[in-house]
């Protein structure tokens, strides 16, 4: 391991900003990775990356061990809506994961499906992710933009920052909502008690805000749109549950014991808003609920 003692002009600084400083060209979340598994210690002992330092704490760090991937092109049928020069969207069938991360290397994500059918994708995001502006979850159906070169990446990414570029889901939840419509203003961190899932977190979290408008009310249930003014991971998920209303299916977050049978979450990605990064003309583009959905929306509608 890297070892560094701390000076005082970093007394009282975050421990993951202070670690960006040590790894030359590494991130914010690459800092914050490093730390989470255990990578990072602070005077012999493993430390939260909030952690303030002080002068003389004794830092000793090293790098993630990077997987080494050969990703595969593979023959994988694609529903392309859109394609141009600089963009692709897509709708991502449920079940499909994005790219490949801890736990899905098998060579059936979107990205092996766009490295067979699209011969340019941008390569800000490494060989991992190529292409990749925003991510949906493996169980959530939708739409997704694809940048085909760097300089359509970098517009579209400004865009998520900003929060011009807009998105907007249907999920089914559990429960009659009473409301039309509500604000859901909660920061979100990840889950203590378990690394791969999200939580509310008032203190650490980050700001994530999720507009809900009710579009049909059920006897037990309520079809609702959402639409995101930020991109947290599993934001309308986490959002849903907090509300006491969560997603019908969703194996994390949902009701233990399930009315429907599901293959995962019943939320669905069906409208997508953004600048093309050329043309500098607004895009909207819809896409209708897949049969899975459209059939539990019905079992719903005829519960009595």
């Amino acid at each position: 391991m890297n070892k560094v003692v701390v000076t005082n002009e970093f007394e009282q600084t975050r421990l993951d900003a202070f670690l960006v400083t040590l790894l030359d060209g590494k991130s914010r979340s690459y800092a914050q990775k490093v730390i989470e598994e255990g990578k990072c210690l602070v005077n012999g002992k493993t430390s939260k990356h909030s952690y303030k330092i002080r002068v003389n704490d004794v830092i000793e760090y090293d790098l993630l061990e990077e997987k080494q991937l050969n990703l595969e092109k593979k023959d994988i049928s694609l529903d392309i809506i859109y394609q141009d020069e600089d963009i692709v969207v897509i709708n991502k069938p449920r079940g499909m994961v994005v790219h490949p991360s801890n736990g899905h290397y098998d060579g059936d994500t979107l990205v092996n499906a766009l490295l067979y059918s699209i011969k340019d994708l941008s390569s800000i995001n490494g060989v991992v992710r190529p292409g990749i502006v925003h991510r949906i979850d493996k169980n959530t159906s939708g739409l997704l933009v694809v940048a085909k070169n760097d300089t359509a990446h970098i517009f579209l990414q400004e865009q998520l920052k900003d929060h011009s570029m807009h998105r907007e889901y249907y999920a089914l939840v559990e429960g009659v909502i009473p409301h039309t419509d509500i604000k859901i203003d909660a920061p979100i961190g990840k889950d203590p008690k378990d690394r791969l899932k999200r939580a509310i977190d008032i203190y650490e979290g980050k700001d994530a805000v999720t507009h809900v408008h009710v579009e049909e009310r059920f006897k037990e249930h309520t079809l609702v749109s959402c639409r995101l003014e930020t991109g947290r991971t599993h934001q309308i998920r986490v959002h849903l549950r907090y509300i006491n209303h969560p997603i019908v299916g969703d194996p994390e977050y949902g009701k233990r014991h399930q009315k429907f049978s599901c293959s995962g979450q019943m939320l669905h990605a069906y409208k997508l808003t953004f600048i093309h990064p050329t043309t500098k003309k607004e895009m909207t583009f819809t896409c209708p609920r897949d049969s899975e959905f459209e059939c539990v929306l019905e079992q719903a509608r005829n519960l009595k």
